[in-house]
């Protein structure tokens, strides 16, 4: 959807060079690598259109996009506002190519513009690296040239979780308030929690509508919606006061898999580290204001923060792409952040944090990305909420340790980033193999 909105604005742009009297008539896109193996389970498909239309991530109406949809379907007309109108017939103009790989990245899409005579006026490549973050295939070759770059202007320029230990220590300040400092040479302290709140806010939004949507899911499968029944379980277990000596998990769960059913359904889902895995963060959030009553607006921002600080390292020294690394890259670091996250609000130390983060990655390390009919469905769903238990596990775990352990964080990355290089890319969201290949269609 982004790649398709960035599209879009350079066609009305002056930073393209436009044949004299040439009009732009018709629009195509073509999808490559990990997105065209996975890209209608994925609903890459339907964002493509979606963003073509003119709509954005972060307020597109989820319940209005089957009727945008079937709009453009009907006439075979996009008609972004601010623009003309373009042909756009999805059955032809939206390619899903197994065959050719883009060179910069296994999530690569195409877009391409056309005058009524068929004549091709501009092309543009773009590449999804992670974390909703949407580049060109320039940009990327200039981000891998600045990789051993200087690092930006910040009061707290860690790289590694070493560095970030360090200042730490240096600093007496915690990660949250590190990160927070490297912010705000960006931005204002109040843009800064408008910013962390509106994050959380969809994040949460997310939560309560994937607990009452309910019916079998969009690919082919047939995998029913169980969220909100095992919600409406939840709840009415609570009312008889039975022991449960599972509850913190069963609630864990729950609001994971609200969040990944959602995501399999085409809802609006916050990409932290990714959509894949987008449900262990706010399932970890939602876990620790429902049982700490003393859990404030404050508190998210900290979790946050601390998350941030380390998906940034992940990013920076491996990967967080299951295209890239498999899943270790997307549940695995979502997990080291929530478990960042949470050790940070248990008030944690810098030390017992990064330990946590660690344990949580380590115990991902070699989990392949192997979705079965390409659909972000099974294992997806089930894995971020085991992901959730297990980063609260760590989390614990670690804060009643002193910080100390055997194995760095730096060194967990490493090995994922090793682990991900040597994957076959049979494992690596292409679902030509592992449980893609191997689960009997009834």
């Amino acid at each position: 959807m982004s790649a398709a909105n960035r599209f879009l604005d350079l066609i009305v742009s002056n930073e393209w060079p436009r044949p004299a009297g040439a009009q732009v008539s018709a629009i195509k896109a073509s999808l490559h690598g990990s997105l065209a193996f996975t890209g209608i389970g994925h609903g890459t498909g339907r964002a493509v259109i979606l963003g073509l239309m003119g709509e954005a991530p972060n307020t597109v109406d989820p319940d209005r996009m089957d009727d945008v949809i079937e709009q453009v379907e009907r006439s075979g007309r996009i008609t972004p506002p601010g623009h003309p109108g373009y042909d756009f017939q999805p059955a032809t103009d939206l390619i899903f190519d197994k065959k050719q790989p883009l060179p910069g990245h296994a999530n690569g899409m195409s877009f391409s513009a056309f005058d009524k005579d068929g004549r091709l006026l501009l092309k543009r490549i773009y590449y999804s690296i992670g974390g909703g973050f949407v580049v060109t295939d320039t940009e990327l070759e200039a981000m891998r040239g600045q990789k051993n770059a200087p690092a930006a202007k910040v009061p707290y320029p860690f790289s590694t979780a070493k560095q970030m230990l360090e200042m730490a220590r240096a600093s007496g300040l915690s990660i949250a308030d590190m990160k927070r400092a490297n912010e705000l040479t960006r931005i204002s302290e109040e843009e800064l929690d408008r910013g962390l709140d509106e994050i959380w806010s969809a994040m949460s939004g997310c939560i309560d509508r994937g607990l009452k949507v309910e019916g079998i899911m969009p690919g082919g499968l047939k995998v029913r919606r169980r969220a909100k029944s095992i919600f409406e379980k939840l709840t009415n277990d609570a009312r008889s006061n039975r022991l449960n000596p599972v509850l913190a998990n069963d609630w864990l769960s729950v609001y994971a898999m609200a969040v990944n059913e959602e995501n399999a359904g085409g809802g609006r889902v916050v990409t932290a580290p990714t959509n894949g895995a987008a449900g262990v963060i706010p399932a970890s959030i939602r876990y620790f204001l429902h049982f700490h009553d003393d859990a404030t607006i404050k508190d998210v921002r900290t979790f946050l923060l601390t998350a941030a600080a380390v998906g940034g390292i992940i990013k920076h020294n491996a990967s967080i792409s299951g295209a890239e690394v498999g899943c270790q890259g997307e549940v695995g670091s979502a997990a080291a952040m929530a478990a960042a996250g949470l050790a940070a609000v248990m008030d944690g130390t810098p030390e017992q944090i990064e330990n946590a983060a660690e344990i949580a990655l380590e115990h991902h390390l070699g989990m392949t990305c192997d979705p079965v009919a390409g659909l972000v469905q099974v294992p997806c769903i089930e894995r971020n909420a085991l992901g959730a238990v297990k980063a609260v596990t760590a989390a614990s775990l670690a804060i009643k340790g002193d910080g100390s352990h055997f194995v760095p964080l730096d060194a967990a990355i490493e090995t994922m980033r090793q682990t991900g290089h040597d994957m076959s890319e049979k494992y690596k969201e292409t679902s030509t193999g592992g449980l893609a290949v191997n689960v009997v269609e009834c």
